[in-house]
């Protein structure tokens, strides 16, 4: 029995990841990730599906992050009525990942018909709204870590930890042919070995094909050891000028994590006592989740919070949902860090923190994750002198840091790494989520292991035999 796998989303960029695999007549859908990018793209992009959805026999979804999830509703609309499945912290943080993105969606729609109007343009409707979100969410099954499941004729599922964030998994299938078991490990998108509160990423055995990610493909990240110095650092010096210091941080993951260093530094007492704002309803919420799902975190956390130590808890803390106390932030005066979403600075409440605190060049910005070409994150990381905030021009003034130590993708040593690993059954490497120039960097790195390695265009179909 051969297989194929058609590459169709996460291809030659970071967004959007989705795969089709077809065994035997069993076709099914790894990872349906939103596509995010320029408007006309975005909804073009994430209106196709590369088959009919309800043709599909059921869809995988590595972990919670939007761009591996966040399309769901969508195929659910188009008519995928079967199971889509996950881990059990991957389905809950998915219950407000998913609405949370129909949403923003509704509200990005009601400014894009307005100006629509003013122009004599017929209006255009959001790729899903809320209430589709939520009910997409009946077809999320979850299935525990190291448990087989047969999830189509033919196709054996096993999720293993792929300690990227809570409840990401690394899907591998299992598919009979005349030649034995063939193995398929999709390690998209990969986690970094001693993260805080994270396990490490796990290998399966006898692994046949490998896709794995290739954002940091080409760079190195400085050690996760350096990063609690580097951000005490930087708050310091922002402290001792009176400024505030402003996070862009994606809700899921990165706001945890940089809560967890903040809140030991304060327990510590290396840090001096300033108030700590979470200004994002979701992340808000997805903290909560992390509290409710601590046996999954590595032993050192679990002890801690069965010592009812919350890593993620402080009294300088402060959880913010209310719209009110969000913009009453923007009076308030002296030193303080503000950690708000969305991670790009597209949407959300972050454009109204750095609508008033970019043109102050006694404040810091501190990037802490990857920012897709043309998004505002990126123009802050590039430091244009001027921004569109709204779209109106602001200053670029503030300090910007960027801290890429913060990244809980694998870069190109442990990807190396864990392709070695991989085993001496490993036939091919297949390079996807990353862009161009990162995917080719590590593909020259990995050609030295003695693994054939390619990099997929989009809706390229691969024979596996």
């Amino acid at each position: 029995m051969a297989a194929t796998i058609k590459f169709c989303g996460g291809v030659g960029r970071v967004t959007g990841s989705m795969h089709l695999l077809t065994a035997n007549g069993a076709k099914v859908l790894i990872d349906v990730g939103l596509f995010q990018g320029r408007r006309d793209d975005y909804y073009k992009i994430n209106s196709e599906f590369p088959i009919n959805p309800p043709d599909l026999d059921c869809c995988i979804i590595s972990h919670a992050h939007i761009d591996h999830c966040g399309n769901f509703p969508t195929l659910v609309t188009k008519g995928f009525k079967n199971n889509a499945y996950l881990t059990p912290s991957t389905r809950d943080l998915c219950r407000y990942m998913l609405p949370d993105s129909g949403h923003i969606q509704e509200e990005d729609i009601k400014y894009v018909n307005k100006i629509n109007r003013r122009r004599g343009r017929p209006p255009r409707n959001p790729l899903y709204t809320k209430q589709d979100a939520l009910n997409a969410l009946q077809y999320l099954k979850s299935l525990n870590y190291h448990k087989k499941l047969k999830v189509a004729p033919n196709v054996d599922l096993t999720f293993f930890d792929a300690g990227h964030i809570l409840g990401s998994s690394i899907p591998t299938i299992d598919i009979p042919t005349k030649k034995g078991m063939m193995r398929i490990v999709y390690a998209v998108d990969l986690g970094r070995p001693n993260l805080p509160y994270l396990r490490d990423p796990e290998i399966p055995e006898d692994v046949n094909y490998l896709i794995i990610e290739s954002t940091y493909g080409g760079r190195s990240h400085s050690g996760i050891e350096t990063t609690e110095e580097k951000l005490l650092k930087v708050v310091n010096k922002t402290i001792d000028r009176g400024g505030k210091i402003i996070i862009p941080s994606f809700a899921l993951e990165r706001a945890q994590e940089i809560l967890y260093f903040l809140a030991r530094l304060l327990r510590q007492k290396r840090m001096r006592s300033i108030p700590i704002y979470l200004d994002s309803p979701l992340a808000v919420k997805v903290t909560n989740v992390f509290k409710d799902n601590w046996e999954y975190f590595d032993k050192e956390t679990q002890e801690l919070f069965r010592k009812g130590q919350s890593p993620l808890s402080h009294k300088n803390i402060t959880y913010i949902t209310d719209v009110g106390q969000s913009k009453g932030l923007h009076d308030q005066t002296g030193p303080m860090i503000i950690i708000s979403a969305s991670g790009t600075c597209e949407n959300g409440r972050i454009l109204h923190h750095l609508k008033n605190n970019i043109e102050n060049p006694y404040n810091t910005i501190i990037v802490v994750g990857y920012m897709p070409e043309h998004t505002l994150g990126r123009k802050i990381v590039e430091r244009h002198p001027m921004v569109n905030i709204f779209g109106r021009p602001y200053e670029l003034k503030a300090e910007v840091v960027v801290m890429d130590s913060f990244s809980a993708h694998a870069d190109k040593d442990d990807i190396v790494r864990y392709v070695k690993a991989c085993g001496k059954r490993l036939k091919k490497v297949f390079l996807v989520h990353g862009e161009p120039e990162q995917s080719e960097k590590l593909r020259q790195k990995l050609a030295s292991l003695n693994v054939r390695v390619s990099v997929p265009k989009r809706n390229e179909i691969v024979h596996l035999f």
